[in-house]
Formats: structure tokens, sequence, C-alpha cells
């Protein structure tokens, strides 16, 4: 007999997701700032509750994640039966998709839109449609011209990564009304809690019955290691979700860590405070030496640079000196690094050191 063991039609088109790196050889003092992490850590109160759940290890953890949704509703004024948690917001899109999409399908992303749009949509047998973007920002127009009867999901981030842009909540109640029947709009709200003052999409869930909000915890509340996210929609939605997701997918451990991040609101309101202030100083600092960057609403910069030698041999100069960026050219954007916002010295050190190179390549 001959074996003809294959996979799902698109499985093959995905391409191995590479995360930021950490490490340089030959460098023993590095400093990582390609992954969004927050150089703050997590709430000490976190920690704590991290800790004292080492003593139920022999127990399943809670299978309806209650607690933890109970905390993020009273956090952010939502309904608790209407959210789902997931490991990261990886898997809330994953759900998604596997859920409402498949062959013959349509999912829709930004050219500059997270990785995980396309690959989710691949993975579910679904056809991933890019639409451009108005320089790097999200273009309502084009995505409503790219809508058809068969678009199922449109993934959209705000603010976005790796740009750091976002557009207003009138564009995205104009996006949502504009969209087919059988189409939801998913609002990806990773970065979310940069922003003062911003719902990351609640208040359009509220009023709408095709939205979903995707939020996570390894960002401002710095638990990227426990991998934890939520998401936030219409019941029905949410059910549909359910029926998907593993019943012990999040730890005991990683659902007390997150409950008590994200009720401890002064610790999330210091970390939002020290990366705005941080982000514009780099953000000018890298202007004043000829690198430019779009106004970020999250932890991270997106440095532009002539072309895509002058960005690569950057990122080796700043490796050569431990430290580590982004390079993004993945995301049709050879010619910039994403930087993340890091704490003063990670700050200073980027700065200085991109100028040296910018003198360097004056000379």
């Amino acid at each position: 007999m001959t074996v003809q063991i294959t996979p799902q039609p698109g499985i093959m088109q995905i391409a191995l997701y590479e995360g930021g790196a950490s490490h340089v050889e030959g460098v023993t003092e590095v400093v990582k700032l390609s992954s969004n992490e927050n150089p703050l850590g997590p709430s000490p109160r976190a920690v704590a509750a991290y800790e004292a759940a080492g003593t139920s290890l022999a127990r399943y953890p809670s299978s309806d994640h209650a607690a933890l949704r109970e905390a993020i509703a009273a956090t952010f004024g939502l309904d608790a039966g209407r959210i789902i948690c997931g490991v990261g917001s990886d898997e809330i899109i994953s759900f998604l998709t596997q859920a409402y999409a498949g062959p013959g399908d349509e999912v829709i992303h930004t050219e500059h839109g997270f990785a995980m749009y396309r690959i989710s949509a691949l993975a579910a047998g679904a056809t991933p449609v890019e639409v451009p973007e108005a320089g790097r920002v999200t273009d309502v127009d084009a995505i409503l011209a790219a809508c058809t009867d068969r678009t199922r999901l449109v993934f959209v981030a705000n603010p976005n990564n790796p740009t750091g842009t976002m557009i207003g909540a009138d564009a995205f109640a104009r996006l949502a009304d504009g969209l087919p029947p059988r189409a939801l709009l998913v609002l990806d709200g990773a970065y979310a809690e940069y922003v003062p003052g911003y719902d990351g999409g609640a208040a359009l869930v509220e009023a709408r019955e095709n939205v979903v909000m995707t939020r996570t915890f390894s960002k401002i509340y710095g638990l990227g290691a426990l991998r934890v996210g939520w998401g936030y929609g219409p019941r029905a939605v949410i059910d549909v979700l359910n029926r998907v997701r593993g019943p012990f997918n999040l730890s005991t451990s990683a659902q007390d860590a997150a409950a008590a991040a994200v009720r401890d609101t002064a610790y999330t309101d210091l970390c939002r405070a020290e990366n705005a202030g941080w982000r514009d100083w780099l953000a000018a600092a890298l202007d004043k030496v000829g690198v430019p960057s779009d106004p970020s609403h999250a932890n991270f910069i997106l440095a532009r640079f002539r072309d895509r030698d002058e960005a690569e041999a950057c990122d080796a100069f700043l490796k050569a000196r431990g430290l580590i960026v982004r390079k993004v050219a993945g995301y049709k954007l050879p010619a910039a690094l994403r930087i993340t916002v890091g704490d003063e010295t990670a700050c200073r050190r980027v700065a200085e050191a991109v100028a040296a190179f910018r003198a360097g390549q004056e000379a």
C-alpha cells in the first residue's frame, strides 16, 4: 500500500512564524526590543497571584474562566457572559476562523496587518485577501471595496502592529455597517490599553451584531509568558467559539495572574504613562537624525529608513551593540525596523546607537 498522507489545503502555504529574536551570537548582554514586551514587567499583584496558584497544581483549572471573565467585565464595564478567554488573542483569532471561515470563503486583512490573520485563514482552508493601506493606515474604503459575497471575516488591528497607527470609532462604525450580511468585523485591540480613553471597540460591539473585539494580557499587562487573551462579542458568536474551545485551555496560574493584573488599574496607568513618555522621546530623538516614524499609539515605533539596505545595515549595527529590534520585511515594510519602547536606559542606548549609525552613513 502506498501511503498518501497530506495536510488540509492551505496548510503548506503557511510560513513558519518567527518570533522576535532574544540573543545575538557573540554578545553576552543584550536588550530585547523585538517582541513589544513591557519593560516594567507584570503587576506585583499578578506575580503574587501566580505564586499562590502553585499550591493547587494537582487540580484542573476552571473550565469556564468565570473569575477571570468577571474581573475583565468589572474593569471595563462589560457583560461577563459575552467574554471568552483563550491562549493569547491568537487563539481567539484561530477560533473565529475555524468557526466562521472555510474552503471557498474569504478572510480580509490589511497589507501590514498581524501575520496570524493570514495564517489562521489558511489553516481553516479559507482564502486570505490582502487589502492595501493608505500610508500605513487602515483604509476603510479599500476594505469595503474588497468585500464580496464570500467575505466571512475582516480583521483589523487598532492600533496596528507593526505600524502603530490607528483610526477612529466613526470609521469603524462605517466599516461595520458596510460589510456583507455574513461577514464579521474583528477588532484586534492587543495594544488598546496604551491609548488613553480608548475602549478597543467595546462600544461598537455593544451596538452591533457583527463585531467582535479581541484583547491580550501579553503587552501592557506584562504576562507574555502565560499566554492569556480574551474576546468580547455578540452572545451568539461567543457561544459558537466556546463550542470549539478546549475546556482547560488556560491554567489556574494564568487565570489568577491575569485577573489580578486587570484589576490593578493603577499599575496599568503607570505602564501607560511610562510608555507614552519614552515612546515620544525615542521617536523625536530618531527623527532628529533623519529616521522618521508615524505617530505611534502602541508600545513601539516603526522607524523608517531610506531603503532596505539601510534598514538592514542599521539592524546589524544595533545587534553588534546588543540591541535587538525587529525587521519587518515580512510585513511588506523592508525599509523599516520595529523598535519596542524599553525603559529609559534602553531608549537612550537605541537613540545613541542609531545616531552613531546615521553619522557613519553621512561620513
